[in-house]
């Protein structure tokens, strides 16, 4: 317990609460994008029938609901990747599949490759292990990792994808070293500019041989696309290592609520591809309003990245310049949230960087908000 520690992320999401905070913290989708009515409809259909409602309220197998597995996998198809239900687990989110796989994997002083900044839920999933982590520049001198973790496409907290060439490379190393490749696709279906890359399970599995010989898990979502709180995860992997994975869900919840996954399963059905593109206009409006907005207001010496997806914007601030003492006199000065940087670095923190989401405020939040903090960075 020596090393998990509180995340910087979800204490400030109680500042929410705050009417008077313009918040870039959490990335947290708009609900005014949530499919509201196709998720009523799915669970009215399911519990206005005595016999559905009796499956709807019931246990139901660990490994997740053959609909919805079956949809996972039609999905996994346009994606580039060929399964069977038999290569994917539902979890409860792909917090719980990050945490399933840190227990499947990692040992106390195990190596875990990781990006630098990387997300922070990963270390938090990873850190109860006791591993030690390294970036890729360091790897060449290290024992070889247990796993390596990266998000190819708008990673958290940075915004960046890798291009195919560091892809390959990625693979190509793991190869060379044995060692699984844990990929976080969260936000790949967020893609409002720029073109489509293979994930690294899709190729994987064309230089394997089929995904049964891959040696990547790919963790999906249906958390930023359709709703959080369902809480509607997977992993889609080797059947062999997803059989062990089940093993390890049965002794941590049994399964994801059935209600829970008869509604997903009900809500994307029919529609979800339009849904997409509605999310991806709207975010594609806000990342833009973000970037004009720091473009217009930022003092010199701040630069910041420039994503073609996701939720998140990367500010590398004049160096001397901390994060979370920015933090704490935005808050109290200019009542403007945003998450220091440090907290993603595994190692060698870099304190004088911060994230930005623009995923829930308006695009005039957007502006003002950026306002505020130029103002703060200004008188730093």
């Amino acid at each position: 317990m020596g090393r998990v520690k509180a995340s910087e992320i979800r204490e400030l999401l109680k500042l929410l609460d705050q009417p008077d905070i313009l918040s870039f913290a959490g990335g947290i989708p708009d609900p005014g994008l949530f499919p509201q009515g196709e998720i009523a409809a799915a669970l009215q259909g399911q519990l206005a029938d005595p016999a559905l409602a009796g499956q709807a309220l019931q246990y139901t197998v660990s490994e997740g609901l053959p609909p919805l597995r079956r949809w996972i996998v039609e999905r996994m198809a346009r994606w580039g990747i060929e399964c069977t239900e038999a290569n994917v687990l539902v979890t409860a989110g792909s917090q719980q599949a990050l945490d399933l796989i840190g227990k499947l994997l990692i040992s106390p002083g195990d190596t875990v490759l990781v990006d630098r900044p990387t997300y922070l839920g990963a270390l938090q999933a990873f850190n109860a292990y006791e591993p030690t982590y390294v970036d890729r520049a360091e790897v060449e001198t290290r024992a070889s990792p247990a796993l390596g973790y990266f998000v190819p496409d708008f990673a958290n907290p940075t915004g960046r994808s890798l291009t195919l060439a560091e892809r390959e490379a990625l693979i190509d190393l793991a190869q060379a070293r044995d060692f699984v490749l844990v990929e976080d696709a969260a936000y790949r279906e967020l893609r409002f500019d720029g073109e489509e890359r293979a994930p690294l399970l899709a190729l994987d599995a064309a230089r394997a041989g089929g995904i049964d010989q891959a040696r990547t898990l790919l963790c999906g979502t249906l958390s930023k696309t359709l709703a959080p709180a369902l809480r509607i995860g997977w992993i889609c992997g080797p059947a062999a290592a997803i059989e062990k994975l089940v093993l390890l869900k049965q002794g941590a919840d049994l399964h994801v609520s059935t209600l829970n996954q008869l509604a997903a399963c009900g809500a994307v059905q029919e529609g979800y591809d339009q849904h997409l593109s509605r999310l991806r206009l709207a975010y594609r409006a806000k990342g833009q309003a973000m970037c004009a907005a720091l473009a217009r207001h930022m003092p010199e010496g701040v630069t910041w990245t420039e994503p073609e997806g996701g939720m998140f914007v990367w500010l590398t601030l004049p160096e001397g310049i901390d994060g979370a003492a920015l933090l704490a006199k935005g808050l109290s000065t200019e009542r403007v949230a945003f998450v220091p940087g440090a907290p993603f670095f595994a190692t060698a923190a870099q304190a004088n960087t911060i994230r930005l989401s623009y995923s829930l405020p308006t695009e005039a939040e957007i502006d003002e908000g950026v306002c505020r903090l130029a103002r703060l960075n200004a008188s730093v």
